[in-house]
């Protein structure tokens, strides 16, 4: 239903014959400007260059519609491109796979006619207003002239396509890394993003990359545009499931690759031509080192986890990667963690970058939603424990138990047996991870027994807690493996098996997060930390 403009009181400041308007969008109050003569509007308040005001006219503003407002329908002329990307230069009209043309005239006429996005410029708040939502979600930025971010989804003026998909996803508002990065890689601009588990960061980055997509709709170019790395199997299919979902109705393609699988499907998946590539390292490095993959014609890339990437020892295949990747590019990285390696890759990698802070960047830091419970107890008392705890649980709760080692996951899920517990590891094969992670998901399998090949790449809605039967051997995976629960704004519960013979080791650091998070801190625990003199 069309919503009625109306004029707001009338504006001294304001050039002739602007006018302001006030409408309803999303069932939000947004004001804009109108301009009766030249019939432009715009979300920015005009400057003093006045416009001469022939028959000073008070023509009816325009009724606001979904479809006015957010692109939907031919676009004025004088509206911006903001989705345009300065730093990317025309490509050619070679596809994804080396030495190899799209034959297929028919494929390229289907390219025209797919629904364009229709991304027009946004709103600009005011700073008092941003200054305020910038302080209450901790976001920090540095680069310059950074824009304002998006605090809802008025201001973004996305697609109404991509705005109900938000709405059936029970999505009220942007994340607080969504805000701030949306409006930034808009402009085309590199960006480090460092934003805990569970913040939101996927669609952060393919949002923006729809509309990076959208940019050649209208041109010859082909292949390949958007190419997303991440570090583990489930991380990959996870981000393939959103770009699916958010990209359906705008007609984008993506794919996953990633090893395990079957290379054939995966390369015949890309022959056929798609907008995104999401891949793990290891496996898109076979590609490209194999010449069966070209990377030329992308032009927004996306690194996430890099943190984790660089854990797991992919630095040099990342490198591999990015020599294969044209210099003409825009390239965003997220991560949960800031070390000294991040920062050198992005140094490397990004230009001239702007950095996104959620929160506390300089020391780990928990999710203060995530209620933890540090349990000083014996290994033979371990299992009693775990089973009080599952006990203690709703029936129908999905819960992550965390173990160190491939053959205590095992032991494990068959010991909780009468919970209907799965496991997934390193040496399970990709169908019998994906048959468990599906089980779990659909709560067929409510028990999640894991190492910590799934501390960071696992996004699971709804679980309720996480159980670290074993304490990590690198402490950085405890804030990981936690960070499973409380995602998208819930709360969750954490608890934590600590071996005092074992990880006193840990002790101080352990204090250190439960103190930051406002947590209880055990007297056992504060006991073991001030006799420890590690750090």
């Amino acid at each position: 239903m069309a919503a009625k403009a109306r004029y707001a009181p009338t504006d001294p400041s304001l050039p002739a014959p602007w006018r302001t308007l006030v409408g309803v969008l999303a069932g939000e109050e947004v004001t804009y400007f109108w301009n009766p003569q030249t019939k432009v509007t715009q979300y920015e308040k005009p400057k003093a260059a006045a416009v001469p005001d022939e028959d000073q006219k008070q023509d009816e503003p325009r009724t606001l519609t979904t479809e006015s407002v957010l692109g939907g329908g031919a676009k004025n002329e004088n509206d911006p491109d903001w989705s345009a990307n300065p730093k990317v230069g025309k490509s050619s009209d070679r596809d994804g796979i080396t030495g190899v043309k799209r034959a297929n005239e028919g494929t390229q006429q289907n390219a025209f006619k797919r629904p364009k996005l229709g991304f027009t410029h946004p709103r600009i708040t005011p700073s008092s207003e941003t200054d305020a939502y910038m302080k209450k979600h901790e976001i920090t930025v540095r680069g310059d002239n950074v824009p304002h971010p998006f605090m809802n989804y008025g201001s973004t003026r996305f697609p109404s396509t991509i705005l109900s998909e938000f709405e059936s996803a029970g999505f009220s508002s942007p994340s607080p890394i969504q805000a701030q990065s949306w409006p930034i890689a808009l402009q085309g601009r590199d960006i480090v993003a460092v934003a805990k588990t569970g913040s939101g960061k996927t669609l952060g980055y393919l949002v923006p990359g729809f509309a990076h997509i959208h940019k050649y709709r209208d041109g010859d170019s082909f292949g390949t545009k958007v190419l997303v790395i991440a570090p583990t199997r489930e991380l990959a299919t996870q981000i393939q499931t959103e770009a699916k979902k958010f990209g359906k109705s705008s007609s984008i393609s993506s794919t996953c690759v990633y090893g395990g699988a079957d290379k054939g499907p995966q390369l015949r998946a890309i022959q056929k031509g798609v907008d995104i590539i999401i891949a793990t390292p290891g496996r898109l490095n076979d590609f490209l080192k194999s010449g069966k993959l070209s990377l030329a014609q992308v032009s927004y890339v996306v690194l996430d986890e890099a943190d984790r990437m660089l854990d797991m020892g992919f630095e040099p295949q990342i490198r591999a990667i990015f020599s294969e990747l044209p210099a003409e590019r825009q390239t965003l990285m997220f991560t949960a963690t800031w070390p000294k390696e991040v920062r050198k890759m992005a140094g490397d990698m990004l230009h001239t970058p702007v950095q996104v802070n959620i929160g506390n960047t300089d020391d780990l830091v928990a999710n203060k939603a995530i209620t933890q419970n540090i349990e000083i107890i014996r290994r033979g008392d371990k299992m009693r424990r775990l089973q009080q705890i599952l006990r203690s649980q709703p029936s129908d709760s999905r819960i992550i138990v965390f173990s160190s080692t491939k053959r205590m996951c095992d032991q494990l899920a068959k010991s909780l047996g009468d919970f209907r517990a799965a496991a997934i590891h390193g040496d399970k094969s990709q169908d019998a991870r994906e048959v468990a992670l599906a089980d779990f998901r659909s709560g067929k399998s409510p028990i999640l027994v894991a190492t910590d090949v799934a501390a960071r790449g696992l996004d699971v809605k709804d679980v309720r807690a996480v159980i670290n039967y074993d304490f990590p051997t690198k402490f950085e995976d405890y804030i990981h493996r936690i960070g499973r629960t409380a995602r998208g704004g819930a709360s969750g519960l954490a608890y934590t098996f600590f071996d005092d013979s074992q990880d006193a080791k840990f002790s101080k650091k352990l204090v250190k997060v439960l103190q930051g998070a406002s947590q209880k801190v055990p007297k056992e625990l504060a006991d073991i930390a001030a006799r420890s003199g590690n750090f």
